[in-house]
C-alpha cells in the first residue's frame, strides 16, 4: 500500500499558491445540483469535515496541513505498552465526546440524497458511525468503527463501552482529568501514564484495540475492493469534507480518473484532488447540501 504522502506519477498536486475561490452556499448548490442531475448515481466519499459540526475535531487545516501532532501509529501501539497506556488513558477523556456525538444536518442531508436514489453508496473515512445514525444505509466504514473493540490475537470483539467502563474502574485516578478534545476519541492530555492499567482481552489476555485502521496500517483489501466496485457502478464521485491527504481516500479519485468518472469535491480549503476535479466547490457543507436538495 502506498504511504499517505506518495502520489502516482501521473498525478500532480496543485501549487500551494494557486488561487482558491470561495463560493456562496447558493452558488455551490446550483453547481452541485447540476452535477448530480448529469451524474445521477454517485459514489459519495466523506471525511472529517462532515462531522466537525457534531463536535468531533478534524486533523487538518484548510491547506491540508496537520493542526496537531499526528495520531497514534499502528506499529507503535502494537509494540509499545507505554503507547497503549497513553492511548487508553487519553481515551477516558476523549472517547465520551465521540460516543455522545449526534448527526448534524450534513449527515441528514446525505441520508436524504440516498433515499432519493442519487447515490449508489457512501464511503466514509470517519469512524464515528454518524452516517448510520442519520439513516444512511449503504455505508462503507473505510477505516472501521471506533465504537467496537477487537482482540489482535483472537476473534474476541466487544462494544467500546465495556472497555471504557472497565478502564475507569481500574484507573479511578485518571477519570477526573479534563482536557481539550482531539480527533477520533483522543484528548490533549499530557500526564504520567506509567501507572495506568490497560484492559486486556478477557479471553486470551491479548492486546485490545479499537476496530479502526490506525495510521501506518492498511485498510482491509476486501473492504477496499467492495468500495471500488461501487465506484465502478457509479456515474461519478462526490467527495465531501475531506482534504484527501491520506491515500486510503485519495485512491478513489485516482481510480475515478482512470475509469473516466467525473469528480466533484465539496470542502472548505484545498484537497489533494484539486488537479483532478471536474467540479471544485469551496463552500460550507451543510448549507450547500440543504440548498442542493431543494433544487433536485
Amino acid at each position: 500500500m502506498m504511504s499517505e504522502t506518495t502520489l502516482p506519477r501521473s498525478v500532480r498536486l496543485p501549487e500551494n499558491d494557486a488561487p482558491l475561490v470561495a463560493q456562496t452556499d447558493e452558488e455551490a448548490a446550483e453547481k452541485l445540483a447540476g452535477f448530480i442531475r448529469s451524474h445521477r448515481r454517485l459514489l459519495v466519499l466523506t471525511g472529517a469535515g462532515v462531522s466537525t459540526d457534531s463536535g468531533i475535531p478534524d486533523y487538518r487545516d484548510h491547506d491540508g496541513a496537520w493542526k496537531r501532532r499526528q495520531p497514534v501509529q499502528h506499529q507503535e501501539f502494537m509494540a509499545r505498552p507505554d503507547i497503549r497506556r497513553r492511548y487508553w488513558g487519553r481515551s477516558l477523556i476523549g472517547w465520551p465526546v465521540m460516543r455522545n456525538a449526534r448527526p448534524n444536518p450534513a449527515h441528514w442531508h446525505l441520508a436524504a440524497l440516498e433515499r432519493r436514489g442519487h447515490t449508489v453508496a457512501l464511503v466514509t473515512q470517519n469512524v464515528d458511525g454518524l452516517h448510520q445514525q442519520a439513516g444512511s444505509e449503504q455505508v462503507v466504514d473505510l477505516h472501521g468503527r471506533a465504537d467496537q473493540v477487537i482482540c489482535m490475537s483472537c476473534d474476541y470483539r466487544c462494544d467500546r463501552h465495556q472497555v471504557h467502563e472497565r478502564s475507569g474502574e481500574l484507573n479511578p485516578d485518571y477519570t477526573g482529568f479534563t482536557a481539550s478534545t482531539a480527533p477520533d476519541g483522543d484528548a490533549d492530555l499530557e500526564v504520567d501514564f506509567s501507572q495506568f492499567q490497560v484492559v486486556d482481552c478477557p479471553r486470551c489476555q491479548g492486546i485490545l484495540k479499537p476496530d479502526v485502521v490506525f495510521f501506518g496500517d492498511n485498510v482491509p483489501r476486501p473492504r477496499v475492493a467492495g468500495a471500488l466496485e461501487q465506484l465502478r457502478a457509479s456515474d461519478g464521485l462526490l467527495v465531501i469534507g475531506s482534504s484527501l491527504m491520506v491515500y486510503s481516500g485519495f485512491r478513489f479519485c485516482r481510480y475515478a480518473q482512470e475509469w473516466h468518472k467525473p469528480i466533484a469535491t465539496l470542502n472548505i480549503g484545498r484537497t489533494r484532488a484539486d488537479a483532478l476535479d471536474t467540479l471544485k466547490l469551496n463552500a460550507r457543507i451543510a448549507p450547500t447540501l440543504e440548498a442542493t436538495l431543494a433544487q433536485l
